[in-house]
């Protein structure tokens, strides 16, 4: 028997019997961690307020062995909010899209349970921690977090260069199979011309310019997010539900 402390973000929370819940957390030191917590569906239970989608949270498991992860599901006993971002997002619909379609995203880049994703996690606090401040529009702000999410899992695509014989940029092509923009002796079948725009906002967001993300005009930001919803499916191998339902300017 082995206690475990860490903190993580609450991806999902899935009911178990009457009054009990499975809760699916990204962590800091453990990385995707499902555990038990009892009794958090009581109405009067204060420790499942903490535990809902959003919560940045430093929680307290006890498992069985000397691994937080193994035959069994730990156990969450404990549970102190450090950030409810929730607060900032549920009540506003363009946010809670957005942000449910960043939980997923971390769940799916993080898909064996017990192993390290420290990059992961710190990309999801800090993309909360925007989200919940309304620092900038939402979907700009998932198509921020989507990209880098790819960059830091190996994906990362490229604005500039040639995707394929490294030619300098501009390149005036876009394949998602490729790895991003390609020049015209590397064109592939299925590769597209978008914008210059489109492809400056992308860059933008990859790298953190929000002066040039913010003044971009919404033909421009849904044209760019079209390709990160293909780039992300490419390489996901499926879409996300969640990113149907959120909102584009």
């Amino acid at each position: 028997m082995s206690l475990f402390r860490d903190d993580g973000i609450v991806l999902r929370t899935q009911k178990l019997g009457e009054a009990d819940r499975i809760i699916t957390i990204l962590t800091r030191g453990h990385g995707r961690v499902r555990a038990v917590a009892r009794g958090v569906r009581r109405t009067k239970s204060k420790f499942g307020a903490r535990l809902e989608p959003f919560s940045h949270v430093d929680v307290q498991f006890f498992a069985r062995g000397s691994e937080l992860v193994g035959r069994g599901l730990p156990l969450c006993t404990q549970s102190e909010t450090i950030a409810a971002y929730g607060g900032g997002i549920v009540t506003d619909y363009a946010r809670y899209t957005a942000g449910t379609a960043m939980l997923e995203t971390a769940e799916r880049f993080t898909d064996h349970e017990g192993e390290p994703a420290v990059q992961q996690y710190l990309l999801l606090v800090g993309g909360l921690r925007t989200l919940a401040r309304g620092e900038h529009a939402p979907h700009l702000i998932l198509d921020a977090f989507l990209l880098r999410s790819l960059a830091v899992n190996g994906y990362a695509p490229s604005f500039s260069d040639c995707a394929k014989c490294g030619l300098d940029g501009p390149n005036r092509f876009f394949s998602v199979a490729a790895g991003g923009v390609i020049c015209g002796d590397c064109r592939v079948p299925g590769s597209v011309v978008p914008s210059a725009e489109a492809i400056g906002l992308l860059s933008a967001l990859l790298t953190g310019d929000w002066a040039t993300a913010d003044a971009c005009e919404p033909r421009h930001v849904r044209e760019g997010s079209g390709l990160v919803s293909a780039y992300l499916h490419w390489h996901l191998e499926r879409g996300l539900r969640s990113l149907r339902y959120v909102e584009k300017s």
